[in-house]
Parts: structure tokens; C-alpha cells; sequence
């Protein structure tokens, strides 16, 4: 771990709470969760520490990831529009219907135009997506669990949290300039090379650590937080102890007050030892 301020603390702090993003933060280079997390999840219980995964993934793909070791873990799913613990849902930010079928219909005349590009429409029991070609899904398959490919995903039954848009040429200087008429009313976040996210303007993973803060009790100082991409941004303002990993963006290094280590060299169980004193 590295700091830009501290290079250590003088006493181990009263950390309440660990929040950390997934892909290019706490899961490895294949995309796994690592080994030494099970422990270390087991010392945070015995602690009383609250572990929260906050991912742009759906919930039901993070709670497959952890299940069997989640027994009070808050996940932060869809990049905070949909928070639950232990199977309760402790707050969610549904997105309107119209305004998820404009972007579908947006996104459907990307791909008219040549662009190699797919919708998802991220509902609370499931995704949803008219593409249906194997190189898709596989993308798809790695962050929805639940996902059913469906003739018009304009008229889903279900409640809409998100929309997601997967760019195969790149979503920062591709799909998401095209998706910038929707950020007068709503936020347009790029949360992962090929991947655009579609919200509410109240709902990010900033907001959904500062409702949990609440509900919970806990403060700033007491909130350790890691990230890597620029979903992440609004999530390091919440605590203190704010890691931006080696990796990140340059946004994210930036914004952060601390560095860990590359998620590959398991930064983020490096850091949470070394500051926690484990």
C-alpha cells in the first residue's frame, strides 16, 4: 500500500466498513474471486466489519460469487440501484420505463448504422437483451447471471434499475458519445472498457455507501473504500480511506486519497491487512 499522505497510521483505525468495486479491483486477472478472501472474510465478522461488493454486476451474479460466505454482507448491485442484505432489499432506484425504451431504441439504431453494439435491460429479477449471438452472451454472462434473450426488451415485465450498453469497439469514445443526449436527465456512466451504464442521476455507488453509512451508523472514517474505474468516482468521496488501485484510471488515482496495489498482486487484500493490522 502506498499513500499520499500518511505513509502509515499511528494506531489501527476503526474501520466499520470495507467497500470495494469488482473487476480490476478485487477480482484477480481471470476474473476470479481470490483465495485469501475467505479468511479474511471470517476475521472482518469476527470483528463486526460489513463487507459490501459494489459492481455494476447484477445481484444475483455477486451473490452466486459469495454464496455460502455472505451472512451480512450489503451487496451494491447494478452500480448502486439495487442494494440488499441477506436476501432484504435495502433500497433500489427503478429507472422509468419510457426513458428505458429510448435507449433501447438508441441503441438499436447504433446497430443499424454498423456499430457493433448490444442493449441489456437490467430488471430486479432479471437482464434482459435482443441480442443473442454467442459473442454477446458471453460478455453478458460474466456480469447478468440471470439474463433471458427476449423479442422486445422495450416491454419487459419487470422492474427496470438500469440499462446497460456493450460496445465491442470501445464505450468511452464510442457508444457513450452517442448516449450523451441522455445525460441532461439521467447519468451516463462508463463503467469497464466495453461497457456504458444508464441510471437515475441519484443512483451510483456514492449514494448507495452513503445510504448504508446512515442506515448503519457508520462515518467516513470509519469507511474503507477501492476502486478502479469511473464508476467508482462518487464512491471514494465516502470515506477516508479511499484506494484507488495501481491500475485505475487516471480519474481514479486522482480522486482517490490512497494507492493499493494492482488487483493482480491482490491489492485489496494487502491493503485491508496491512491497515487492520491482520
Amino acid at each position: 500500500m502506498s499513500t499520499r499522505h500518511d505513509p502509515r497510521p499511528p494506531a489501527v483505525p476503526d474501520i466499520r466498513l470495507i467497500v470495494t468495486d469488482m473487476d480490476g479491483t478485487l477480482l484477480d486477472a481471470d476474473g476470479n474471486v481470490p483465495v485469501g478472501l475467505w479468511p479474511l472474510l471470517e476475521e472482518l465478522g469476527r470483528r463486526g466489519i460489513v463487507f459490501s461488493p459494489a459492481s455494476g454486476r447484477q445481484y444475483a451474479t455477486l451473490a452466486h460469487l459469495f454464496e455460502g460466505a455472505d451472512e451480512g454482507m450489503v451487496y451494491i448491485a447494478e452500480n448502486g440501484a439495487l442494494v440488499v442484505r441477506d436476501g432484504v432489499e435495502l433500497s433500489s432506484d427503478p429507472i422509468d420505463p419510457a426513458v428505458s425504451a429510448r435507449l433501447v431504441t438508441c441503441v438499436r439504431q447504433l446497430a443499424e448504422e454498423g456499430r457493433d453494439v448490444g442493449v441489456v435491460v437490467c430488471g430486479k429479477r432479471s437482464a434482459y437483451t435482443e441480442r443473442g449471438d454467442e459473442a454477446f452472451l458471453a460478455q453478458v454472462a460474466k456480469y447478468y447471471r440471470a439474463h433471458r434473450v427476449v423479442d422486445d426488451a422495450t416491454s419487459v415485465d419487470d422492474e427496470i434499475i438500469k440499462v446497460a450498453v456493450l460496445d465491442f469497439g470501445g464505450a468511452e469514445n464510442g457508444a457513450a458519445r452517442a448516449l450523451e443526449a441522455f445525460s441532461d436527465t439521467h447519468q451516463v456512466v462508463v463503467s469497464g472498457e466495453l461497457w456504458i451504464d444508464v441510471m437515475n442521476r441519484t443512483a451510483d455507488k456514492g449514494a448507495a455507501v452513503r445510504r448504508l453509512q446512515q442506515r448503519l451508523g457508520i462515518g467516513p472514517e470509519q469507511t474503507m473504500v477501492f476502486g478502479d474505474y469511473l464508476n467508482d468516482l462518487e464512491m471514494l468521496d465516502t470515506a477516508d480511506w479511499s484506494f484507488a488501485m495501481a491500475n485505475a484510471h487516471p480519474d481514479i488515482l486522482r480522486r482517490a486519497r490512497h494507492t493499493a496495489p494492482a488487483h493482480t498482486d491482490e491489492g485489496v487484500l494487502r491493503t485491508i491487512k496491512d491497515v487492520l493490522g491482520i
